[in-house]
């Protein structure tokens, strides 16, 4: 398991804007939003159909909501769409990148890959310690890939965040799903987090390697041969993905689905796994195939971004046992922080 943080000091960088919570955000006096009615049906994810607004007023952002679950959006009217593009370019969205805790093929020292298997004691430990360091940092939408040891980690993180929204599953497979698992009330909505699950965001596939021991595959195929199938870019395993495979399919879901909602000004979770947060942070900080080789991520530390401007900015290393060491956060972050602690007193 890579134990090492791959880290980058990072100054104190200063922002302007409101803070943006949906729950939160209509408590701060003057609202630019309006309530999206439960009958507007927008999927994403597994059900890849995004659906406008056919009337005299556009939506202004991309939603990743379900006919089940109402959200908050700015509206704009034809005649304001240059000043809604330009408002949109100057949103600041927090992102944050968490590797799943361990899991108990991890525990056991087998190669898992897209093989199902649950987070360790020690994971789930792992994944309440990554809520906890994330526990002052927005959270409007969840990402997870399918498999069950990531969904357990966003979901154990999310118990520890001071804003006590709830985390929901959307269930986009079929009609039957998605009027089955509608939510009536529109408070609950509001005190909601819609978490989308991909198989675009699994780990990568170890082909024949999974589930055999790491040490015994090392042995049967020698040390190199096993260190190139983990560490090169372009080798896969036999029948399975490389690394290179991995991140077509995970940038590509990143910036089709959820770097519009990063623009739209929505603040993201991804709980993912070490081969696809890879790809991913490659694609963020523009790394080479020979960087990203070399990038190793601990499991249940997250990671955060500020996405503004259409750029992407690390705001610190996770690696310091205060907050205060952990994240640079910017001006919007620390009103957010300054809210959620007049709430509670």
């Amino acid at each position: 398991m890579a134990t090492a943080v791959f880290h980058q000091s990072i100054g104190t960088h200063q922002s302007h804007g409101h803070l943006y919570d949906s729950g939160i955000h209509q408590e701060l006096g003057k609202s630019s939003v309006r309530l999206i009615s439960k009958a507007f049906d927008v999927n994403v994810g597994l059900s890849k159909r995004v659906c406008y607004d056919s009337g005299k007023r556009n939506i202004g952002v991309i939603r990743a909501s379900s006919s089940q679950t109402s959200v908050i959006d700015h509206v704009s009217s034809p005649s304001k769409n240059k000043e809604s593009d330009s408002r949109k370019k100057s949103n600041e969205a927090a992102l944050i990148l968490i590797r799943h805790g361990e899991s108990l093929w991890n525990e056991k020292n087998l190669f898992t890959g897209c093989v199902d298997v649950p987070l360790s004691k020690k994971g789930v430990e792992e994944a309440i310690e990554a809520g906890k360091r994330i526990s002052n940092i927005p959270v409007d939408m969840i990402y997870t890939s399918a498999l069950i040891r990531a969904q357990m980690t966003a979901m154990l993180a999310m118990t520890q965040h001071r804003r006590k929204k709830v985390p929901v599953m959307l269930h986009n497979e079929s009609e039957q799903a998605k009027s089955w698992s509608q939510i009536f009330s529109e408070d609950t909505k509001l005190q909601s987090i819609p978490v989308v699950a991909d198989w675009r965001l699994n780990e990568r596939m170890y082909g024949e390697l999974q589930g055999l021991n790491k040490q015994e595959t090392a042995d049967r195929y020698g040390k190199e041969q096993v260190h190139e199938w983990r560490r090169s870019y372009d080798v896969p395993p036999p029948n399975g993905e490389s690394l290179e495979m991995c991140a077509e399919r995970a940038v590509a879901y990143f910036k089709d689905q959820i770097e519009p909602q990063l623009l739209s000004g929505k603040n993201i979770m991804i709980a993912a796994h070490g081969n696809s947060l890879r790809s991913i942070i490659m694609y963020l900080d523009k790394l080479t195939s020979q960087e990203v080789i070399s990038l190793e991520l601990s499991t249940g530390i997250p990671m955060l971004y500020i996405f503004k401007e259409g750029k992407f900015t690390r705001r610190g290393s996770p690696a310091a046992p205060t907050e205060a060491g952990v994240y640079a956060y910017t001006k919007k972050l620390a009103l957010y922080r300054q809210k959620l602690d007049e709430m509670v007193h």
